[in-house]
């Protein structure tokens, strides 16, 4: 309630502009404690305990600024990133647009970010401290050997993360995604185990909603076969639905928020019946509100993450969808929030 009213002031600025502005004021914040979650919302993924299933996309923090307040505010974990080796500016300004109709969001920021040494800095100085973050890795825009800049980003950055996610899926840099074709991907996947070797953090793999028949089948196989930890399903998408009503809808980029939530489901749901549960899910992608939660577990999430909501529910969204969660859990009779995945 305090955010909606508060809201129009935060709209009055440009989008990224009041990000900025967010992320300065959450470094300024008095650090608040990790939140203790109900034991029923807990589960194991990947050799990790997640308090939590609610988590926080990458694409927020980008630098890695900010992972121990946003864990305060009640996400069970936090994504940073997305990470390059070295730094860059990303496309052109504008690039960040609010579709208020929509509840959506448009960006084609491209990997914005001040690279992996300086938020190395930033991550070494909280390791000590309690919460779940994963690490988001990318290649540079202008990089001449991508699968290297992957290597790279493990080397550097797995040391320093509770997960590390191979990000594949941005549709802002161009021709990343063709890293998602079979070959590609298998060597990648490959190198990137190498570079981890037996000590490293699990690796997780974030993949686009854009995608044909037989992309579930396809890369759910070359996951399994390259021991990757989970599938982050999914990113962004380039398609525009008939349904937009913001003027904004026109802008080059990739769609996230309310407009996504089905496409974003169906392709969950395509990984769950290719993989056959045999690699655990996260699912990303239109989630707003606890019933959200409860339709992706039960369609073969473990775990889900949000971003474009907090623009439209502020950032009270990951308690109030945990407490409903734990609510909707005691009205049901189940124990443990693991119990409804995939019981669709």
């Amino acid at each position: 309630m305090i955010y909606r009213l508060f809201r129009p002031l935060v709209f009055a600025l440009r989008a990224e502009d009041a990000h900025r502005t967010t992320i300065a004021a959450l470094k300024r914040m008095p650090r608040k404690p990790v939140p203790q979650f109900a034991p029923s919302l807990g589960q194991e993924i990947a050799g990790i305990h997640f308090p939590s299933p609610v988590g926080l996309a990458a694409g927020f923090d980008k630098d890695a600024e900010v992972p121990s307040a946003m864990l305060g505010l009640g996400f069970g974990f936090v994504e940073v990133g997305t990470l390059t080796p070295r730094p860059q500016a990303g496309n052109p300004k504008p690039r960040l647009f609010r579709l208020k109709e929509d509840h959506a969001v448009i960006n084609r920021m491209g990997f914005n970010n001040g690279g992996q040494l300086k938020a190395a800095e930033r991550l070494q100085m909280r390791v000590r401290e309690r919460g779940v973050v994963g690490i988001n890795i990318g290649a540079n825009k202008d990089s001449e050997d991508r699968i290297a800049d992957y290597v790279l980003g493990v080397q550097r950055m797995g040391g320093l993360a509770d997960y590390l996610t191979v990000n594949i899926s941005s549709p802002n840099t161009p021709g990343l995604r063709q890293l998602q074709d079979e070959g590609a991907l298998k060597e990648l996947l490959q190198a990137v185990r190498e570079a981890r070797g037996d000590a490293g953090p699990p690796v997780f793999l974030k993949v686009a909603p854009d995608l044909e028949a037989d992309d579930p089948e396809r890369i759910s196989r070359v996951a399994i076969d390259s021991g990757i930890d989970a599938l982050i399903v999914s990113n962004t998408t380039i398609d525009r639905p008939d349904t937009l009503q913001s003027p904004l809808a026109s802008e080059t980029g990739g769609l996230s928020g309310r407009p996504l939530k089905d496409k974003a489901l169906a392709a969950l749901r395509g990984f769950r019946k290719a993989s056959g549960g045999d690699i655990p899910l996260i699912a990303a992608g239109g989630i707003e509100n606890a019933n959200d939660v409860w339709v992706r577990m039960r369609a073969g999430a473990s775990l889900v993450q949000l971003y474009s909501a907090l623009v439209y529910e502020g950032p009270g969204l990951a308690m109030q969808i945990a407490a409903g969660l734990s609510r909707r859990l005691e009205a049901e009779g189940v124990s443990n929030i693991a119990e409804i995945v995939g019981t669709e």
